[in-house]
């Protein structure tokens, strides 16, 4: 399969490494959103690890190609919405994920079930920590975002969330469900959800040792969404 890789700073080698190995033909390497559609002609799919204000220029300039995307890219859902309505209208082919790593999406499921246990138990305070590499913009991650809508959509108790970096203060009400964000030098990424009573503390969290499980995660979409049109996620790919 030719994969276009649109981004290629640590993420977009790591996948190109791991495309590589499994046989895969990278067909070119686009390093901004200031590319000509006619770049993607020979690519079977593209994968794009950019940044916010490139993603969506990046998706509309796949789906002008006809090429497949796979957007690793989070911060810019606001436009999710228009952006998936013009695939499935157009029959082009969208697959995001605010984490391609097979560990966190089955993260994502043990918070689901485990913020829905804990509407029996109101003695027990929710709170979220997410840290990153200094080179990561937005905060919270989107896997934090996600992480939130899986507590505020099964726990009665939360509403909303609100994100916070290290060291930055505001005020929560008990309705409210806090992330603190935190950037460091090196930290692929690390995600916590922690429930603490007077008595004792459960926390469930997942720490990215290296960029590996994303691109891998990344990689598999690719070759899965070949041939398909629509909008997709990791819950079609895996199956949860």
């Amino acid at each position: 399969m030719k994969i276009a890789l649109i981004g290629y700073g640590k993420m977009g080698k790591t996948i190109e490494e791991v495309a590589i190995s499994k046989g895969h033909i990278i067909s070119c390497r686009l390093d901004s959103s200031d590319f000509d559609p006619s770049e993607l002609a020979n690519s079977d799919v593209a994968i794009e690890f950019t940044q916010p204000d490139a993603a969506v220029s990046n998706i509309l300039k796949c789906y002008e190609a006809n090429v497949p995307i796979i957007v690793g890219t989070t911060g810019w859902y606001d436009k999710y919405e228009v952006l998936s309505k013009k695939a499935r209208e157009e029959n082009k082919a969208l697959f995001t994920a605010t984490n391609f790593s097979i560990g966190v999406n089955i993260l994502f499921h043990l918070n689901e079930k485990l913020a829905g246990i804990m509407n029996n138990f109101s003695e027990y305070k929710v709170h979220m920590d997410e840290t990153h590499h200094l080179q990561k913009k937005d905060h919270p991650s989107g896997t934090a975002v996600t992480l939130a809508e899986g507590i505020i959509n099964s726990l009665n108790r939360k509403k909303k969330y609100i994100g916070l970096l290290d060291g930055q203060e505001a005020e929560i009400s008990a309705f409210d469900l806090q992330i603190i964000s935190k950037r460091q030098p090196d930290i692929p990424g690390y995600h916590k959800v922690t429930y603490e009573s007077e008595i004792d503390e459960i926390t469930i969290s997942h720490n990215a040792k290296n960029r590996q499980g994303f691109a891998q995660g990344a990689v598999l979409a690719a070759e899965w969404i070949k041939g398909k049109t629509g909008v997709f996620g990791m819950n079609d790919l895996l199956n949860f």
